[in-house]
């Protein structure tokens, strides 16, 4: 088993709706959707495409998935992520829009918020006594031999390549779209997140997700809210 933290909207969010039903998949429920119509793609296409995000669930990674270290047990996981989010105020990332990080595409920040990137490097080092260290395999299917130095760095610190000043925040919609696909991919990504881009995300909750075991679709172990903004937390600038 292995868990991560993310952050997801809440279950009964409109944004978190539109994106499993475009993924295909619910993390919360586990509950699955048929693939949508998008013009000018094959529906095999557009699930093929779709399929690395359906697995791991709409989400933006913080605290990429870890095996649990031998001496920590899940409930004092539990206890430390209950803690961190009733410490931790909720904030809003001012504007979110589609946009491509390589050949895929995701929700991005449209541009980069400090207050946005100290939340995620404190859940990286909050959380990182709990992590197992990385297996020999584990390393190797990073390809670190491919990796610039900061993102070996961060790999051998902190189990990850894209963290602390090399983190991006990113909620996945597609897998690596190729160039002549991606035209079409990028129209119907736009329509159907239309209400949500251009427009501030809220980064009101935290959510413990967990892989029952390698290959398996993630799920939900829990979702808690975080603290109320305060006035000066409202705007991650």
């Amino acid at each position: 088993m292995r868990y991560a933290l993310y952050f997801s909207p809440a279950e009964n969010h409109p944004l978190t709706k539109a994106a499993t039903h475009w993924l295909g998949r619910d993390p919360f429920t586990g509950e699955t959707f048929p693939t949508p119509d998008v013009e000018g793609l094959a529906t095999d296409i557009v699930h093929e495409l779709t399929a690395d995000p359906r697995r791991y669930g709409f989400h933006a990674t913080l605290k990429a998935p870890f095996e649990l270290s031998p001496d920590r047990t899940e409930a004092e996981l539990v206890a430390a992520f209950e803690r961190f989010a009733a410490e931790t105020s909720a904030f809003d990332i001012p504007n979110v829009i589609i946009g491509q990080l390589g050949r895929f595409f995701a929700l991005v920040p449209d541009t980069v918020y400090p207050a946005l990137q100290h939340f995620a490097a404190r859940v990286v080092e909050d959380f990182e006594p709990f992590r197992a260290p990385l297996s020999e395999a584990d390393i190797a299917r990073r390809k670190p031999e491919n990796l610039s130095a900061e993102h070996r760095a961060n790999l051998e610190r902190w189990g990850y390549p894209y963290v602390m000043d090399e983190f991006r925040f990113h909620m996945t919609l597609t897998g690596q779209v190729p160039a002549e696909q991606a035209p079409a991919m990028r129209r119907e990504l736009d329509r159907r997140f239309l209400a949500f881009t251009n427009a501030p995300l809220a980064v009101d909750g935290l959510a413990l997700f967990v892989e029952p075991e390698r290959g398996a679709p993630f799920i939900v172990h829990r979702r808690l809210a975080l603290a109320p903004a305060s006035e000066n937390r409202k705007i991650a600038s």
